[in-house]
């Protein structure tokens, strides 16, 4: 049989052909791919010809696309829908592939050729885009470790297979300690919750084949369990579970190999002659230091812990009302919350949950892309890696623009969380190629599938990242879509969220499940009027996470990585009821690849920009206002990382923002 993965495909718009590919192709594949791609390397590495932009640069462009073609099937159904087969399989390619990449980096005679190239840059009559090229290429080569020799070029090796391998560990480790835990609830325990939970629970309970309904790590589930259940024991016991997530002791334990990387991390960083794994990161970022991301995370911090305990004071005699005396804990906040916004802001979760049905959100998305940017959405009918799964080719003025899929509901073989990726990107040489685009996240299931109002901004937040990718429009496909700096890369989809906010986008497409009826204006009001509701709480789960993510990197590795993680909590005065956004254990930004190490930071770092970024939009002619439309296109959206990050954003907005509009946005200043 011929392995699907090594042929081309002939299938609409050359998507994967899922329903063909077996676990069994992947290994043959991904060999067959990394010796073609080592081959391609080598082929350009030993050209006779003098180097040359197009002979090297360009050449390395268009190399690894058999290894590239088995990696994006691969990586998009071991995260989205994993089984034992691929995990097995994703602990042997990570490795592997770390060592392939250490090779071809470490390519003395390649990195020769690029560095002649870069020295002689000023003589080339480079393009931007081409000079752009050059310079990201050379110190793509220089910060992987080109430039060592002899036994700082063999630890680096050696660093970098064994931070592939405890990623992928910890990753695997998180997913089984979230899909072996549940917990059983009798008919009594489903008493005071409304009906969206418990639909949720029983359809958790089915896929768990448990013979009744469950509360499980789903934070789509977990969250308005909290939310809503009287019960003050099953919510203490429900919390308990989500926190030690990763900290269970046994196989599944990530204390020591989040130890472990960040000692690694600060070794790569010194072989490169970084003070620490922070300044290493954080130079190709728009931040550039760690003091210039605490300065922003603690001008945050202050003003959010001031309103945090303010209103746990609040919680606290609410607590107390209902005669349950002591101190307000992280399993009670939720739940208070939630009744301290039905009183004030007469706001009820479960009569507005209704109006935010899964399908009539994604509409939303789609048709605030029509209208913002000319695309238009149609289904497509093609055989995809799972059942929930779905598609749509997207066009403008009839040209084919992408396709995007979306993979929408929890199940127990996807990670947490949610994402954006490509697994097609966009680029123009050495021809035209459209992206396919995924968007994987973890909604509830239901009949019909009902959202809450933070489930609906994940929606839009994800299709953000999504636009992203969509709507890249430059020549080389290493520096399309969200191939931008960290904390850039954040904008689009944070800017995203706003337009769910908009007044006439809830009244269009918020419409109640059973009757239909668009959401009341005394609701939508309500909604709009509450959107700060609780954000001490929510600004202070996120920032701690940030300056203990922070921490981590800045200096010496610890050797205790709870020790730290409350040492740093100790320092800024962790309010006692809050607990991280995402403690070490389960840290997955942070400790599942280098994505977000020393980076966590950069969502609020882009909020910064994406607060001022809507107000351009406001004070044009509103949030539909074609002119910021097309400048938000032209100058963020199609531009890739083809020029600096900052001077695309002052290319958009004319200056670079303050922190006042993120307070502002936030609530947390007058």
């Amino acid at each position: 049989m011929t392995n699907p993965l090594l042929t081309e495909w002939s299938t609409p718009f050359a998507i994967a052909p899922f329903d063909l590919i077996k676990d069994d192709d992947f290994a043959p594949a991904i060999e067959v791919g990394l010796a073609a791609h080592l081959a391609e390397i080598d082929a350009i590495a030993v050209d006779p010809a003098a180097p040359t932009f197009a002979n090297t640069i360009e050449a390395l462009e268009v190399v690894g696309l058999a290894l590239d073609k088995v990696v994006s099937v691969f990586f998009t159904v071991a995260g989205a829908d994993s089984n034992p087969v691929r995990e097995g399989l994703q602990r042997t390619f990570a490795p592997k592939l770390a060592a392939h990449f250490a090779e071809i980096s470490g390519n003395k005679a390649l990195f020769a050729r690029v560095a002649a190239l870069w020295e002689a840059s000023d003589t080339l009559d480079l393009t931007d885009e081409q000079a752009r090229l050059l310079m990201l290429s050379y110190r793509g080569f220089v910060r992987s470790g080109a430039a060592l020799t002899g036994a700082a070029e063999v630890r680096m090796k050696e660093i970098k297979g064994r931070l592939a391998v405890l990623g992928t560990q910890f990753t695997q480790n998180l997913l089984a300690d979230e899909r072996s835990w549940f917990m059983k609830l009798s008919e009594d325990d489903l008493q005071g919750l409304p009906d969206f939970v418990i639909d949720a629970a029983r359809a958790a309970g089915e896929e768990k084949e448990a013979g009744g309904p469950v509360v499980t790590l789903s934070r789509s589930l977990i969250t308005p369990f909290l939310q809503f259940s009287p019960r003050r024991d099953l919510r203490e016991r429900a919390f308990k579970a989500w926190e030690a997530r990763g900290a269970n002791g046994g196989e599944t334990d990530n204390r020591a190999i989040a130890a472990e990387t960040l000692a690694l991390r600060k070794e790569r960083a010194a072989l490169l002659g970084y003070d620490s794994f922070s300044d290493y990161k954080l130079e190709t970022e728009m931040a550039k230091t760690p003091a210039a991301v605490r300065d922003l995370l603690m001008q945050v911090w202050e003003p959010a812990k001031t309103q945090a305990n303010a209103d746990a004071e609040v919680l606290t005699g609410m607590m107390h009302a209902d005669g349950v005396n002591g101190d307000l804990a992280p399993w009670d906040w939720r739940y208070y919350a939630e009744k301290r916004r039905a009183a004030e802001h007469d706001l009820d979760e479960a009569a507005l949950k209704p109006y935010f049905q899964l399908d009539r959100m994604i509409e939303a998305s789609f048709s605030c892309a029509t209208r913002l940017f000319g695309l238009e959405f149609k289904p497509l009918d093609v055989p995809l890696y799972h059942k929930d799964c779905r598609a749509w080719e997207v066009t403008r003025k009839g040209e084919h623009v992408a396709v995007f899929i979306g993979d929408y509901f929890a199940r127990g073989s996807k990670r947490s969380g949610a994402w954006c990726s490509a697994m097609r990107a966009q680029a123009k040489y050495p021809k035209v190629q459209t992206p396919v685009v995924i968007n994987v996240c973890n909604f509830a299931k239901g009949d019909p599938a009902l959202l809450s109002y933070d489930d609906a901004r994940t929606l839009f937040h994800e299709f953000g990242h999504a636009l992203h990718q969509m709507l890249s429009n430059v020549t080389y496909e290493s520096m399309s879509g969200t191939s931008v700096a960290r904390d850039f890369v954040e904008l689009p989809s944070q800017l995203y969220e706003h337009w769910l906010d908009v007044p006439e986008v809830l009244g269009e497409f918020a419409t109640h499940a059973k009757t239909g009826q668009p959401m009341p204006k005394a609701l939508l009001d309500k909604v709009l009027g509450a959107a700060t509701f609780d954000m001490g709480f929510q600004t202070v789960e996120y920032v701690a996470s940030a300056l203990v993510d922070l921490a981590f990197h800045e200096g010496d590795a610890p050797a205790d990585v709870m020790d730290m993680q409350r040492d740093v909590l100790a320092q800024i005065g962790m309010p006692g009821a809050i607990t991280m956004r995402h403690a070490t254990p389960q840290f997955a930004h942070v400790f599942s690849g280098d994505g977000y190490s020393s980076g966590y930071y950069s969502y609020m770092w882009s909020e910064v920009m994406d607060a001022d970024a809507f107000q351009a939009f406001e004070d044009a002619g509103g949030a539909f206002d074609p002119e910021r439309a097309k400048a938000l296109e032209d100058n963020i959206l199609s531009t890739g990382g083809s020029r600096d990050a900052a001077e695309l954003y002052v290319a958009f907005r004319g200056r670079l923002p303050g922190v006042e509009a993120l307070l502002k946005g936030r609530g947390l200043v007058a």
